[in-house]
């Protein structure tokens, strides 16, 4: 695309400009050393620069119709680049970077400019040396085109010629092939009613959330206006070794893990706010009963990648050429509401089973792709603004937002400097909670954005959550699943 041309806004990047849906993408950086300003701007001009969303401005052809187009310009760093000038020996770094990256989440992006920009916050806190915050527009990519796009610009700490290895999605294992032709059958059948029943069910959901189906009114769930405030974003590191032991031991997938997890910390966090509350009132809570409001409906809206997972040496080569490659960039994402049980169980492990159950229902539907395919055709036929009043019918009537995303094997070098942890996370759309669960290397890093009208204390909630983790990796110690276990 030529420097006069315009290219048209996909569906996706339409729908992420629509009033009261103006994502942003906040990717926390930390790493080992101190970052070289200006060995990052070169880095930056090398790579990432040179990928065509990241160097064209959106421009507004109808705003009223929802019309917008990317043209190629020529970007100027230092307007991208900013490196506040910091005292390295302040008193509290870890509240000044949770602060700062706080502040971002105030303001949108300058459209004059390509909408994205970098942050260099050269000071040394408890996970890493210093800090790197990219504030990115929705509109440039989703979450998981970004995080290979990182990767693409990223090489192996031991090897600086190697591109990082990602862990690549595991074959189902077909347990029937060696069954009769009967019971093969039989099962393709059933396998077939359980897909379309699960992909009806879903869809009536979706529709129901959209139209009237809303969770209760939790202490987090957040009210009218939410999208416009600011967050809190915190981050706690776990080891993804020990998650891996988890997941082996109860032969489950690490998202079994990571949402067994999350229900189980929500349940732990709730309990205390409520029994806080409860005490504040002046109400008398006996021993051994439960806090908890009863009959909970509590829901997360779960992003879905619908693309197929792309190479890395694609990413590069198309940064190479400067140049998109057809079917690997863009908005293509669904939606799945994953319903939440919050209750304080006697085995941490029912976290676990109930987590796998909700997955295992999950893949066998269609509806994330439904609900894409709807969202798209609504957006094509009635323009943004219809279609974002859909979306975000979606995450107003649930409570938070859940996601996943697998990140590099090894411990890599990014834009010329050793990577310590990603932790990526968005603002911008009407919830009030965000938990993003980020793998890199040996490290599961828990991505926390709040707002603090609701959870005035995410820190807490941070500490649940692997509290959590802690007392499900002990009931597998415990229950004998794995013996002669390093962590035993």
């Amino acid at each position: 695309m030529s420097r006069e041309e315009e290219e048209p806004a996909s569906p996706g990047a339409r729908l992420m400009q629509a009033p009261g849906f103006n994502l942003c993408i906040l990717a926390v950086m930390g790493y080992l050393t101190p970052i070289d300003v200006n060995l990052f701007k070169k880095e930056l001009e090398r790579t990432l620069v040179k990928h065509p969303r990241f160097s064209s401005l959106l421009i507004v052809n109808n705003k009223k119709l929802g019309k917008y187009s990317w043209k190629r310009t020529k970007v100027d760093l230092e307007k991208h680049v900013i490196a506040p000038d910091l005292d390295p020996d302040m008193e509290n770094p870890d509240a000044f970077v949770e602060d700062y990256i706080s502040g971002l989440s105030k303001n949108q992006l300058d459209q004059s400019k390509p909408v994205w920009e970098v942050h260099v916050l050269n000071v040394k806190n408890s996970d890493a040396n210093s800090t790197i915050i990219f504030k990115i527009d929705h509109s440039i990519g989703d979450g998981v085109s970004l995080i290979s796009l990182v990767m693409a610009c990223a090489r192996k700490n031991p090897d600086p010629e190697s591109l990082p290895v990602i862990p690549p999605k595991k074959q189902k294992k077909n347990n029937v092939k060696n069954n009769g032709l009967m019971k093969r059958l039989f099962v393709l059948v059933w396998t077939m009613f359980l897909i379309i029943f699960n992909t009806l069910s879903d869809c009536i959901c979706f529709l129901a959330t959209i139209l009237f189906l809303k969770d209760t009114e939790t202490v987090i769930k957040a009210g009218k206006g939410v999208e416009l405030y600011p967050k809190k974003y915190v981050r706690r590191i776990i080891s993804l070794d020990e998650v891996k032991f988890v997941k082996n031991a109860m032969n489950v997938s690490i998202n079994d893990v990571v949402l067994g997890v999350t229900e189980a910390g929500l349940s732990r966090y709730l309990n205390t706010r409520y029994e806080k509350q409860s005490e504040n009132g002046a109400e008398i809570i006996k021993k051994g009963t439960n806090p908890l409001p009863k009959n909970l409906r509590l829901r997360s809206a779960c992003v879905f990648n619908l693309r197929p997972c792309a190479k890395l040496e694609d990413l590069a080569e198309m940064m190479e050429k400067e140049k998109l490659l057809k079917g690997m960039w863009g908005n293509i994402v669904g939606i799945v509401i994953l319903p939440l049980t919050i209750v304080l169980q006697d085995d941490p492990l029912n976290y676990i089973r109930r987590a796998k159950a909700t997955m295992d229902r999950k893949k066998l539907s269609l509806g994330h792709s439904v609900a894409f395919g709807v969202m798209k055709l609504m957006l094509m036929l009635f323009g943004n603004k219809i279609a974002a009043g859909v979306s975000t019918g979606v995450f107003r009537n649930t409570t938070l937002t859940f996601s996943n995303v697998v990140g590099p094997k090894e411990e890599i070098n990014v834009f010329g400097h050793p990577l310590a942890y990603i932790a990526p996370s968005v603002f911008g759309f009407p919830q009030g909670l965000v938990i993003h669960y980020q793998s890199y290397a040996n490290r599961l890093i828990i991505a926390i954005g709040a707002d603090e009208k609701c959870i005035p204390n995410p820190h807490q909630l941070g500490d649940d959550l692997v509290k959590s983790f802690e007392n499900i990796k002990e009931a597998v110690i415990k229950s004998g699943l794995v013996k002669g276990s390093e962590f035993c």
